[in-house]
């Protein structure tokens, strides 16, 4: 059975990031598919499968989409293909899976200018382009932008 490590998102007004949380990680497939299908498949540690995908909220350029898999983690940078600030990670509005996170510490907002693009914090890492991946998963979900006054008061 497979399952899903926990995921933390952030944005740009032209990317989207998503730092899936899983050390020693082994065979990662990443696939990004232009109508905005993002598919993630692995080998934990311990032998044991990691799989998801999400329907993002709006189209996505494959040929802009990389990842960076570390030794803690694998970054996956998404090129949008417009332009713009997104209202919620996931096209769907259910309530979103409950290993989908905000990530903080990457995140900007939209009258924000970001100092760099957000790394790893491994010193090594391997880059790859999408499109290789056949796994396939059905947990789709969507995360709500939150109050982000309200959050910022409430994380301490």
């Amino acid at each position: 059975m497979s399952r899903q490590p926990e995921v933390l998102w952030a944005q740009r007004s032209d990317k989207v990031y998503l730092t899936v949380s899983l050390p020693d990680a082994k065979d990662v497939s990443v696939k990004c598919e232009k109508e905005g299908l993002f598919t993630f498949s692995a080998i934990g540690a311990q032998g044991e499968p990691f799989t998801f995908s999400l329907e993002l909220y709006a189209a996505v350029a494959p040929e802009g989409c990389k990842t960076k898999i570390g030794l803690r983690n694998i970054i996956c940078s998404i090129q949008k293909e417009e332009k713009g600030w997104w209202r919620r990670l996931l096209k769907s509005e259910e309530k979103p899976a409950p290993y989908l996170k905000v990530d903080w510490n990457k995140w900007c907002d939209e009258d924000e200018k970001p100092a760099s693009e957000p790394g790893s914090d491994d010193d090594e890492a391997t880059v790859r382009r999408y499109g290789d991946g056949d796994d396939e998963s059905s947990d789709d979900g969507m995360l709500y932008l939150p109050d982000l006054e309200k959050a910022r008061g409430n994380r301490g």
